[in-house]
């Protein structure tokens, strides 16, 4: 997958290594695509930019620290760069996100010639919009706002896609609903200036390990695209359907708020020093929990919309031609009962750090927390369908049980903080009835299995020494971490999730966490030049970019699944952390 990731916490877009913006919705995450030959190069639409003549390289890579992209052209008529970049910089207080692309592009040396190609779409690529010409852009009717592309090219060339003589430095700026009402090139190239230096200042304010740093500070730029500002949603991963495997059927949509995933997203930038995401999650979970006073469900829009419609967009050829392309995922209406745990983890920071506490709310907080504790207690045994949502019979999941534990962990700390011994006590006793359960049912005298009445293994289990229910030095956690392992492990530091069948077969591609989850894991129990190396080989199938998918094909490498993966960055961060938590000359002795 040869795709870069640019966006600015309002919308996300995929351009691959030619600079062709592939993926593109506007004007939110899960909105219909403008530009969608990822999954239909024919239907899909895109904009591109292309050299003239069919023989030319390029080379693609981030401007240092920054989510401002970078491709270079060579061919025998001479060399430019495209940058693409989507402003963000702080205005007035606030964060200044538009729904607006831009690029500029410059000749480097020779007389190059190229193309400009744009093929906008709406309605999931059903419909290609109208375009109508004025003095120095091209407009698009599309019902919900005005698509507005502001050029210094002669519109003639763009509109016939005709070749010119790249003379002077080309100037586009794309815009969904407000147009650019100012002048072009000063515009583009001030919002450039202010946007890398925005990342660059971002990433100055990031914790670092001491080892990975470039590969950290790539998965914390792009764990940082994928949190929706407006609500604080942070979504799984910015594509659909890409699929796990190739001809399963295993393509869903991950453009949706899952509750598991933030809450690990959330620790891996608190690692990393950042605090303002989790503020803005919180405010979004406050409001989904207030919605929701009974039952949580695991996945929401960005929007906190609780229906997630599943539909196959059959006109679609899909991603190298793996069908179904689907829009919504009917994941929303299962039953998933780590959640309440994982929430608890995400809200615990406002209580038990001391740089949330002037910010008001606790007795609120404190609400929300014995709400949560009490639905621990009441599906404690109930069956789900667990972290890999399967869509089959259900159990009572050893990682679901794992969660409540780790849940009234947290409680009984938040309860010592505010000086609630009652909460303290309830979280006391949510633990000791979770342990009791998984000791009783879910052990097998080798490695916990993944339910209280199955005995397969199952890598997210590997979280029992990451989350601190086995002691890592216990010879029970080597013994249940080496088991794990034994089963689950492939080449170069790939671990499937499971290996027995789900709803589909049986898979065969690795999830890209499941390596990091065994990486953070070895360095937990002390074998850090071993969890060194197994994370160095899981980085060595990274993109040309340093991004990675949701699944890594064992046999070939090849990427899949939805890209990128908050899921894979997230495991990455907190491996390396777990390696070597403090820069080289800082840490303790």
């Amino acid at each position: 997958m040869k795709f870069a990731l640019i966006g600015n916490c309002a919308y996300q877009a995929l351009i691959d290594d030619r600079a062709n913006i592939i993926w593109l919705c506007w004007p939110r995450f899960d909105s219909s695509f403008v530009f969608g030959a990822l999954l239909d190069p024919d239907k899909g639409g895109d904009f591109a930019v292309i050299p003239e003549g069919d023989h030319y390289e390029t080379e693609q890579h981030y401007l240092p620290n920054t989510n401002v992209l970078r491709t270079v052209f060579h061919s025998a008529a001479g060399s430019f760069e495209v940058i693409d970049f989507a402003p963000r910089f702080r205005q007035y207080d606030r964060s200044f996100k538009p729904t607006s692309l831009m690029r500029r592009v410059r000749r480097l040396s020779g007389e190059p010639r190229l193309r400009v190609r744009i093929k906008p779409t709406i309605n999931y690529g059903q419909i290609a919009p109208a375009s109508y010409v004025a003095s120095n852009h091209i407009r698009w009717n599309v019902t919900e706002a005005q698509l507005r592309l502001t050029t210094s090219v002669p519109l003639t060339y763009i509109v016939e896609s005709r070749p010119f003589l790249l003379e002077k430095d080309a100037y586009f700026a794309l815009t969904w609903g407000s147009p650019l009402e100012a002048p072009l090139e000063e515009t583009v190239d001030t919002f450039l200036t202010r946007t890398r230096a925005y990342w660059e200042r971002w990433v100055k304010h990031t914790a670092m390990p001491g080892c990975f740093q470039p590969e950290v500070i790539r998965s914390a730029l792009a764990l940082k695209l994928h949190q929706f500002e407006d609500t604080g949603a942070i979504t799984a991963a910015s594509t659909t359907s890409l699929p796990e495997e190739h001809g399963a059927g295993r393509n869903w949509d991950y453009r949706f708020c899952w509750l598991r995933d933030s809450y690990f997203t959330l620790r891996a930038m608190r690692r990393l020093g950042h605090f303002e995401e989790t503020e803005g999650f919180v405010g979004f979970l406050k409001n989904v929990v207030e919605a929701h006073p009974e039952r949580l469900q695991p996945v929401f829009s960005i929007s906190g919309e609780d229906r997630l419609t599943e539909v196959e967009l059959d006109h679609l050829a899909g991603y190298m031609g793996n069908r179904p392309v689907r829009a919504g995922n009917a994941a929303y209406y299962q039953i998933q009962n780590d959640v309440y745990g994982e929430m608890l983890g995400a809200i615990a920071p406002l209580l038990l750090d001391i740089r949330f506490q002037d910010h008001g709310g606790a007795d609120h907080t404190v609400r929300v927390v014995r709400r949560l504790l009490g639905r621990i207690e009441r599906v404690m045994e109930e069956p789900d369908a667990g972290i890999w949502e399967y869509r089959g019979a259900e159990r009572v999941h050893t990682f679901s049980l794992l969660l409540h534990w780790t849940g009234g962990m947290i409680a009984r700390r938040i309860g010592a903080a505010v000086s609630d011994q009652a909460l303290s006590g309830y979280g006391q006793a949510i633990m000791d009835r979770a342990r009791s359960i998984i000791e009783e049912k879910c052990y097998n005298g080798e490695f916990y299995v993944d339910s209280t009445s199955t005995n397969n293994p199952d890598a997210s289990l590997l979280m029992m020494v990451n989350l601190g229910y086995l002691d890592p030095r216990s010879e029970r956690a080597q013994r249940h971490v080496r088991g794990l392992a034994r089963e689950l492990g492939q080449t170069k530091g790939l671990v499937q999730r499971y290996r027995h069948n789900d709803d589909f077969g049986q898979s065969t591609s690795t999830f890209t966490v499941c390596g990091f989850w065994y990486a953070e894991a070895l360095a937990r129990l002390g074998f850090l030049d071993e969890a060194e190396h197994a994370c160095q080989e899981l980085i060595s199938h990274a993109n040309h970019v340093g991004l990675f998918s949701e699944d890594i094909d064992p046999q070939t490498g090849e990427q899949l699944g939805n890209f990128p993966q908050t899921y894979s960055h997230v495991g990455l961060i907190n491996a390396a952390f777990a390696i070597s938590p403090f820069p080289e000359g800082l840490a303790e002795h």
